[in-house]
């Protein structure tokens, strides 16, 4: 792909695919069939540079309806966009949802991650492509996470069209998964969101309380139920009010870096740089999670009142959903809570007669775990490739579009509206002195009852195993996803809090509990975690592009018994972790060594 455009043109299909996004071209610089002379003028460079944004949205335009992007439909969206068609193809090529290759209209992707390696993913993987060889009109890719753990092993079947089918096949068999890609539309009906929440009905849950009472595609039933009174008591107490509520109720961040809510939104505030923004990260790629995507299918109309509350308080008038393309379910559910609220004055101009304004986008990925860091979040919103920006400047200060931003999780922010309900001191009182309120916590593997647990910060990890179910024979429990570490059946003491698990030397992350019996081979599984973040590295930074191949390399060797002794290459190990932990820009590379190093120091994995 060059700088310069080729010869090659859209198919109709492809050129209708943008125009719907874009509206219909109004020169010859974009593209537009016409024999006049108006090659002679082309819109401003401002104009131009202001819709880079849509590159994006424009790729998954093309990918929806032809199921591949070819070098002439890039070629259109780069003209229409005025972006050049190499920058275009690097975007395209930084994800994995996206084929610049000619390949079959529907993708049936199987999840071969932690959960669903441990539930015979393998085995799924070589069945259905055995049932499904060449010629059936499916294109089978092994993948990461899906966010459908509990109920692994998963499929997601899409076929391409003018209007996209998908079809979730979890747990998956051959037959049920061949169905899927076969025939999306008669594919039986996803579960409710309600069957991930095994507490359902208990009283005392906060964040989880309405799933599976309240009909998530209602307004009414929402507003029924208590939601939007958090947002009257945020109007009477104002922006600064908010926020001083949310920092007295000790609100930290839940998506792993447990940074002060409060803090966050201060800093943004009082920026005199405009316009602000408020960017919801509803990119959960971590393998092992799925609380947001609950939430979001579960309860969205909480996360869109949540959003409102937020950009109120750091003066924004425009926020946006960035959800991870692999939740087709959660999109369409948060996009109808989004047009239901503002269809009837929740959002848009004058909300609830106060005289603010706000209106929220929603923008899906396309297969990045990296973009679930902040910085190459706005990135991949900017339509640039999704790589993490170098810090200072913070996003409180320069964040999306080079401006002030407040960049919160799903988790995060539905957090707010008990603090509004209840108060500061009430919402505090939860939990511990340093760690308050409640936790969502993703159980997976080999317990009884996965799903998603709510419990206050405090309560142990057996506890919370004990909820579950664990299943005879436990091994090893993962904390924190593939970036976390690993704790021994003797450790379930440890209380489930930021401090308590930083004390037990391992990390409480995002809530991810993975728990793996004495079934699942464990050198095979930390190689699983090494191909992941080989595979997700952006490839930015060399100590984490580098790196991630050489832990692989290393990993394999064990497990295949064909390097120079295990002593040996987990001494290469260690030194390689150390490189990327104190090397790497991004927190991917600097925890790419937690969970093989915590498998080898308190599990005794390959002695």
């Amino acid at each position: 792909m060059d700088l310069r455009f080729g010869d090659s043109k859209p198919t109709d299909e492809e050129r209708a695919a943008v125009d719907a996004l874009l509206g219909p071209p109004e020169s010859s610089w974009e593209g537009a069939d016409r024999t006049d002379a108006d090659l002679r003028w082309a819109r401003g460079g401002r104009e131009a540079r202001d819709r880079r944004d849509l590159l994006l949205p424009g790729l998954h335009a093309l990918n929806d309806r032809v199921g591949w992007i070819s070098e002439g439909g890039l070629g259109y969206l780069c003209r229409r966009l005025t972006v050049p068609p190499a920058e275009a193809y690097g975007v395209a090529t930084f994800y994995a949802m996206f084929s610049l290759r000619p390949r079959p209209a529907t993708v049936l992707h199987v999840c071969t991650d932690l959960a669903c390696t441990a539930a015979g993913a393998g085995e799924l993987c070589a069945g259905i492509e055995a049932r499904l060889g060449p010629g059936s009109g499916v294109s089978v890719e092994r993948g990461p996470c899906l966010g459908l753990c509990e109920r692994a092993p998963a499929a997601l079947a899409v076929r391409a069209g003018e209007q996209v089918r998908t079809a979730v096949s979890a747990p998956a068999s051959v037959a049920a998964a061949v169905r899927a890609a076969s025939a999306p539309d008669a594919a039986p009906e996803e579960p409710p969101a309600v069957a991930a929440v095994p507490q359902a009905g208990d009283p005392s849950l906060v964040l989880l309380r309405r799933i599976g009472v309240v009909d998530p595609c209602s307004l009414d039933d929402y507003r029924a139920h208590g939601g939007y009174t958090a947002l009257r008591r945020a109007f009477e107490l104002g922006p600064a009010g908010v926020i001083r509520e949310v920092t007295d109720s000790g609100l930290v961040g839940r998506g792993g870096a447990a940074f002060p809510t409060g803090r966050k939104w201060q800093a943004t505030a009082s920026q005199p740089d405009r316009p602000h923004y408020l960017v919801c990260n509803a990119d959960e790629s971590e393998p092992g999670t799925f609380k947001d995507r609950v939430l979001m299918e579960g309860d969205p109309f909480a996360l869109v009142e949540a959003i409102t509350i937020a950009s109120y308080a750091i003066s924004a008038h425009r926020a946006f959903v960035y959800i991870r393309g692999e939740y087709p379910r959660a999109v369409h559910r948060v996009q109808r809570a989004i047009d239901q609220a503002r269809t009837r004055g929740l959002l848009g101009d004058d909300i609830l007669g106060q005289g603010y304004s706000l209106d929220i986008e929603i923008r899906r990925g396309a297969g990045a775990y990296v973009c679930g860091e902040e910085t190459a979040l706005f990135n991949s919103i900017e339509g640039y490739r999704g790589e993490p920006r170098s810090k200072p400047p913070f996003p409180v200060e320069k964040g999306l579009f080079g401006k002030p931003t407040a960049e919160n999780n799903v988790e995060t922010l539905v957090n707010v509206l008990p603090i509004l309900t209840m108060g500061a001191p009430a919402y505090a009182a939860i939990g511990t002195q340093r760690s308050t309120g409640p936790k969502l916590f993703c159980v997976s593997g080999s317990v009884a009852r996965p799903g998603v647990y709510e419990l206050p910060f405090g309560a142990t990890l057996g506890e919370l195993l004990a909820l579950a179910g664990v299943r005879p024979g436990l091994r090893a429990v993962l904390l924190g996803g593939a970036a976390g570490g690993f704790v021994r059946p003797d450790e379930l003491d440890v209380p489930l809090t930021f401090e308590g698990t930083r004390q037990a030397g391992t990390t409480l992350g995002s809530g991810v509990v993975m728990a793996f019996d004495d079934t699942v081979p464990l050198p095979r599984l930390l190689l699983r975690i090494a191909e992941f973040f080989r595979d997700e590295s952006c490839g930015q930074c060399v100590p984490c592009r580098v790196g991630t191949v050489r832990q692989e390399e290393a990993l394999r060797r064990i497990a295949d018994r064909t390097g120079p002794g295990a002593a040996t290459d987990i001494a290469l190990l260690r030194e390689v972790g150390r490189a990327m932990r104190d090397a790497s820009i991004c927190g991917l590379g600097q925890t790419a060594w937690n969970a093989v190093e915590s498998a080898i120091d308190r599990l005794g994995a390959y002695e």
